[in-house]
């Protein structure tokens, strides 16, 4: 046991796990610091002079980071496992479902995918890439003015969908609201947290694990200042309906009866989108799970 304490001490203070932690942890200080206090150097500089120096701290915290990462951090030691050695079982089940969380939610940003060939018995879409009179059958149903029956092609992205209309006010939840209000930074967290559970290597999981914490602590952020009108605003129906952490507002019941919430975001939800999202996660997993060095 002493051993392993001592082993694990010295595993922390190794340059590696410095420039693994070091890096985001300046990006997220910097973007505490400076957003926190934007009210008042803004007055004391101006709006630009403020954007300026945010930009060029958060680009110089990001360099360090990917700078520790492909020169210090990664495929060092100490090792886990082997270097080229099959992931354990129970860390490819843990990254596929973190992957395809964090790839599944950034699949709902894009336009809804879609079949390029469609069978309907639409007369009239705009969404369709072709005219009616080159789709084949072709009868009417019911001899009426019902639509036509027929294989129509299509654009392989709806731009018309609008399940994402919410009220721009906030008092309407739906889609991605309904996991999280800030769904870009999850996404980042869980797919660094998701390829940090293949990798062998301690400073190297650490380094993929650092997303998490930007999303955690920024999200939080952003919420606190919003709550106050710093840089935006927040309705309290808003907050008390989503939350920062995924899934927590969902399945505490803030959005009214969880089997009902889970029933209508499972109808928001762009299924072809999250079926190739969980598809391609499933790939990675087994391409690095094989022990195959993927740089």
């Amino acid at each position: 046991m002493t051993k392993s304490i001592a082993a694990a001490r010295v595993a922390l203070g190794s340059s590696p796990m410095k420039w693994a932690v070091g890096g985001w942890s300046f990006f997220i200080a910097e973007n505490y610091v400076l957003s926190e206090n934007r009210t008042y150097l803004i007055s004391k500089f101006n709006d630009d002079m403020y954007h300026v120096a945010y930009g060029t701290l958060s680009t110089i915290a990001m360099s360090s980071a990917l700078y520790g990462y492909l020169r210090k951090v990664r495929n060092t030691e100490p090792l886990l496992w082997n270097m080229t050695g099959p992931t354990p079982l129970g860390a490819r089940l843990a990254g596929f479902a973190l992957l395809s969380v964090g790839l599944g939610m950034a699949s709902q940003i894009p336009p809804k995918i879609q079949l390029p060939v469609h069978y309907s018995v639409e007369a009239n879409d705009e969404n369709y890439a072709t005219p009616r009179s080159v789709t084949s059958p072709m009868s009417r149903v019911g001899g009426g003015e019902g639509g036509v029956v027929g294989w129509k092609v299509r654009c392989p992205f709806d731009f018309t969908d609008k399940r994402d209309a919410a009220a721009s006010d906030g008092s309407v939840i739906s889609g991605l609201e309904r996991i999280t209000r800030h769904p870009g930074l999850w996404s980042m967290g869980l797919l660094g947290l998701g390829n940090a559970c293949l990798v062998p290597s301690l400073p190297q999981k650490v380094w993929l694990a650092m997303p998490v914490f930007v999303a955690l602590i920024g999200g939080a952020h952003t919420d606190s200042r919003f709550r106050r009108g710093m840089g935006g605003t927040m309705s309290a129906e808003y907050d008390m309906a989503t939350g920062n952490v995924p899934f927590t507002a969902l399945l505490s019941g803030a959005q009214g009866d969880v089997t009902v919430a889970l029933r209508e975001f499972a109808g928001e939800v762009k299924p072809l989108n999250a079926i190739i999202a969980v598809g391609l996660s499933g790939l990675w997993v087994l391409r690095k799970g094989r022990g195959v060095r993927i740089r």
